[in-house]
């Protein structure tokens, strides 16, 4: 399973520093590595949290990461286990999220977006050839390594990925993300690497437009609208964007699995080849609609953590009410007991 270590050893190696981020099992923390300076982010997993199936996942995703050497990858480098915690020591990611990134910026192009899709696709093209299916590729699992103009963009959260040697297998279990998952996926039918393909086809979509090409409020609608495959090119948002950036977003978001394009095809396509990505900036609209798009699912994430905790707050509720019921009689008695003896 790659590098394994006694608990204390880590701080031998690393200093840990503050927290960068947080799950309902695991934390993120920055780190420094005591022998050189270098900065890494260490993922602190609370073991007694997890069942043995979660567990069992969670080591999956460390052999997974272990296979992966990649540039627009992020690196797993080491890993620390005990009877408590397991410590996956990564690479150090501090350039934001891709769509925050255009809107920060200011401006963006087909140009920009098809060097982007580049980048993204040559990963998933190789983690194909090593057999490994991502299966939850959105716009959150795409950050920058640092804030420089000319930083490496990486996908990342391998914990839904799959390995399959030589991709034999076909993969049945339901996962990925409202918005992004593929229709064989919604229908439960058994399913390959292609699904990686979808998602970046509706990633592709959105950095052309701003928003997404199947919507509903109502998931049951939206699965609908994505198990069709019916979307289209609204005017006027779509009216300059050239032909042929529409012509690799059809064919990505193709509902026949084998008819939708490899990643190898799509590095192969004139536009992500750079002869027919337009260099003129999108219109400033197209970037208040990424912004509204990011502060709407941001919102999201806020409202089921509040959600998650509400439930919580209401379940300590319940469990103080019943102890209070319990409680009563025997204050009761307390009261008459107090009240029969002499002062």
């Amino acid at each position: 399973m790659g590098n394994s270590h006694k608990r204390e050893e880590i701080k031998k190696y690393y200093d840990i520093k503050e927290k960068l981020g947080t799950g309902s099992f695991a934390v993120v923390k920055r780190a420094t590595r005591k022998s050189d300076g270098k900065e890494f982010a260490i993922k602190v997993i609370k073991k007694q949290k997890l069942s043995a199936e979660e567990l069992a996942i969670v080591h999956d995703e460390v052999e997974i990461m272990h296979k992966i050497n990649h540039a627009h990858c992020v690196k797993l480098y080491e890993m620390f286990e005990t009877s408590k915690r397991l410590y996956m020591v990564m690479e150090l990611l501090t350039g934001g999220e891709l769509f925050d990134r255009i809107v920060a910026k200011g401006s963006f192009s087909e140009k920009e977006a098809s060097e982007v899709i580049k980048c993204v696709t040559d990963a998933i093209s190789y983690i194909h050839k090593i057999g490994i299916v991502h299966r939850d590729l959105k716009p959150e699992n795409l950050l920058f390594l640092s804030k420089d103009g000319d930083s490496p963009i990486k996908i990342t959260d391998f914990g839904l990925a799959k390995f399959r040697a030589n991709n034999s297998v076909d993969m049945h279990t339901a996962c990925g993300t409202p918005g992004y998952v593929a229709p064989e996926v919604l229908k439960s039918e058994n399913y390959t690497k292609a699904v990686d393909m979808w998602s970046l086809g509706v990633i592709l979509y959105i950095l052309l437009c701003g928003f997404p090409p199947f919507y509903h409020p109502k998931t049951a609608e939206l699965y609908k609208l994505i198990k069709k495959g019916e979307f289209d090119f609204p005017a006027p948002y779509w009216t300059d964007i050239s032909d042929s950036a529409k012509d690799l977003v059809r064919k990505l978001l193709t509902v026949d699995p084998k008819k939708r394009l490899t990643a190898e095809q799509v590095l192969l396509h004139p536009w992500v080849k750079g002869s027919t990505a337009k260099a003129q900036a999108f219109a400033p609209s197209h970037t208040l609609r990424l912004k509204l798009l990011q502060a709407r699912r941001k919102l999201k994430r806020t409202v089921r953590s509040i959600m998650a905790i509400n439930k919580f707050s209401h379940a300590l509720d319940r469990s103080s009410a019943a102890q209070a019921a319990k409680d009563k009689p025997a204050e009761k008695a307390a009261e008459k007991a107090a009240e029969a003896s002499p002062s």
